[in-house]
């Protein structure tokens, strides 16, 4: 099942009912497409069981029971021969039944595991831009609620809806052998159910998006606020955090209510021109058995299949909150899905020769050595076209060298990172960025960040141990590869203090763990993959003076040989950097080393000597 070609599935766009159905099915055809066929052989099977068993009702009260009324011994030889088939067919009908039960369980939940798979595995190729739109509550929503609502489509609606046609063309072919006029007055009274059914399901379907989207919407708010709730409490916010949610709450709430409300009245109103129709066929066939024009047994029979009729379509009128509520569910995943991936036009690969040292792979064959040399040239970049984050940016950083940026929260410190990286792509008119002469436009995406070791500010430890952790930077490192790269950093004398040591289980992010020991193994993390380019993004904002005393050498150890860009707010920390550059409002507005630009007196003298506040 995780070989689903996703890439097949998004040829189709979810753009209508029809589309967001089709769709959704299609998923059958790749793991499931046997399963599926037999799967309507045992629920055509079960039909027709309840079909059959229905007009054996005529022979059996016409031709075993009616005769022999009032008659003295009568022969009964009929009559168990009827019940025994009438048995034989039930029990074709209980066993089609549960077989088809287990199969669509079977079906449904492979196609929901097969579209969460598809799902993460094209989320995890779009850009950051994606994530940084939406909270986390949005993106969990399209796992859980959105995933889950198409699971009543596939096992209860759709069988369902081949049940009731079965049973209308069976009923039907039957109902015609009965009688012709008792049969027209069926389907007429049919076709304005449907036509109901039709008028409703148009006017429901942008009520079920609206519902779907406001759940999204609740969960990613409750999300952000008890993700942060010691924020809440520190400055009182619960009453505005309470107005907030009744806000999103209400939304919801009036989305719920026009939504179901179509699926109230569409069942009622179905069930009830069902027991009209079952009434009027009474009375009709009631009159023509008085007139002799038909016989009991035939109208018994043919009562059943107005029944018959009229379970299914109500069946189908009770599914309808399900199936409107799934396509819409559906269709906001297949939206995500059809989202265009991050682009990566890179060719350049990074390589290891025989002696050990990497280089780069150019498209035409040539080897660069890889260094860590890494330059802007007349950069100018902005999130959106109509402001500019960063302004005619040009530097440089020799292999090995130091590089700090300082300045004021929202100078664009943590852009130029990210644009190292290829978080964010930049258009050929506003400048480029070189990695050892190269374009990194020009460098694979996955090769560039290869090479480039992130440090960054908010820690994310995952679930599993903190030899996991730490090894999640290069993934075939060894045990011992971990160790020493935690002694570099300093982290062994906590992790060694620890009751199971490395092999120590951390969950919810680390959260039995001190801030500063999380950052201390994010450090440890990016020691073990041994990039020759890292980045500091105010890498030890979180750890207290003692701790970041003990890191200190560690980290002077770490960036030793290694071309380093560094981002901090404690300006104590960038004095030995190559060169400093300060950033203001996107621009360069001053670089040099710490005492050139301490004798210059300008803005990093200022933020040093504290006579300006760094926001």
């Amino acid at each position: 099942m995780a070989n689903t070609n996703y890439r097949q599935l998004r040829t189709s766009r979810a753009n209508d009912v029809w589309g967001t159905t089709k769709r959704t099915f299609s998923y059958i055809n790749i793991h499931y497409k046997w399963r599926f066929v037999l799967a309507i052989i045992f629920t055509l099977l079960s039909s027709l069981a309840g079909v059959l068993s229905s007009y054996l009702f005529t022979p059996i009260l016409n031709d075993c029971i009616v005769p022999y009324i009032g008659v003295s011994n009568p022969d009964l030889s009929n009559l168990i021969k009827m019940l025994i088939l009438l048995a034989i067919i039930y029990i074709i009908g209980i066993v089609s039944s549960y077989a088809f039960n287990k199969l669509i369980s079977i079906i449904s939940t492979g196609m929901l595991h097969d579209m969460r798979t598809d799902l993460f595995r094209i989320m995890e190729k779009l850009p950051l831009s994606f994530f940084d739109g939406r909270t986390h509550g949005e993106v969990m929503n399209y796992y859980t609620n959105d995933i889950d609502t198409i699971r009543p489509m596939i096992a209860q609606a759709f069988p369902t809806l081949v049940q009731t046609i079965t049973n209308i063309v069976g009923c039907f072919a039957l109902m015609l052998t009965l009688n012709i006029k008792l049969t027209g007055v069926v389907f007429a009274m049919l076709i304005v159910i449907f036509i109901v059914t039709f008028v409703l399901a148009k006017g429901s379907r942008r009520t079920f998006a609206g519902l779907q989207r406001e759940v999204s919407n609740i969960n990613g708010y409750a999300q952000e606020m008890f993700a942060g709730q010691k924020v809440i409490k520190v400055f009182n916010h619960e009453d505005e955090a309470i107005e907030g949610f009744e806000k999103i709450a209400d939304r919801l709430y009036i989305y719920s209510v026009k939504s179901n409300a179509y699926a109230s009245m569409l069942m009622p109103i179905n069930a009830s021109l069902s027991y009209a129709t079952y009434a009027l066929v009474a009375v009709i066939g009631g009159t023509m058995c008085v007139n002799g024009v038909l016989r009991i047994g035939d109208l018994a029979s043919f009562l059943l299949f107005t029944r018959q009729f009229a379970g299914p379509i109500s069946n189908i009128s009770q599914q309808f909150n399900g199936i409107m509520m799934s396509l819409a569910g559906a269709e906001r995943v297949f939206n995500v899905m059809d989202m265009d991936p991050e682009l990566d036009e890179g060719k350049a690969e990074l390589i290891k020769n025989g002696t050990g040292s990497w280089s780069w792979k150019k498209a035409n064959g040539e080897l660069i050595p890889l260094k860590g040399d890494i330059r802007f040239n007349d950069l100018s970049f902005g999130y959106n076209k109509n402001k500019l984050i960063l302004k005619n940016i040009s530097l440089y950083a020799k292999p090995g060298q130091k590089i700090a940026f300082v300045g004021s929260t929202g100078a664009g410190k943590t852009t130029i990172t990210s644009l190292i990286n290829r978080f964010y792509d930049i258009e050929d008119c506003n400048g480029n960025i070189t990695y050892d002469g190269i374009p990194i436009k020009e460098i694979k995406k996955d090769d560039l960040r290869r090479s480039v070791g992130v440090v960054l500010q908010d820690t994310n430890l995952f679930s599993g141990t903190i030899m996991d952790n730490i090894r999640y930077g290069r993934l075939d490192a060894t045990d011992e590869e971990c160790i020493a790269a935690a002694k570099r950093c300093n982290a062994s004398s906590f992790i060694e203090r620890l009751p199971h040591g490395y092999q120590t289980m951390l969950s919810a992010n680390g959260a039995n763990l001190s801030q500063g020991q999380r950052q201390l193994l994010n450090i440890a993390r990016c020691a073990v993959a041994d990039p020759p380019v890292m980045v500091l993004d105010e890498a030890t904002s979180s750890i207290d003076t003692h701790t970041e005393k003990l890191i200190e050498k560690g980290m002077d150890e770490l960036m030793n040989g290694r071309t380093t860009f560094v981002i901090a707010h404690r300006l104590s920390t960038v004095r030995n950097a190559n060169a400093i550059i300060v950033l203001e409002h996107g621009e360069i507005v001053e670089r040099g080393d710490h005492e050139e630009l301490l004798k210059q007196k300008g803005r990093y003298y200022q933020l040093y000597t504290g006579k300006a506040e760094l926001d």
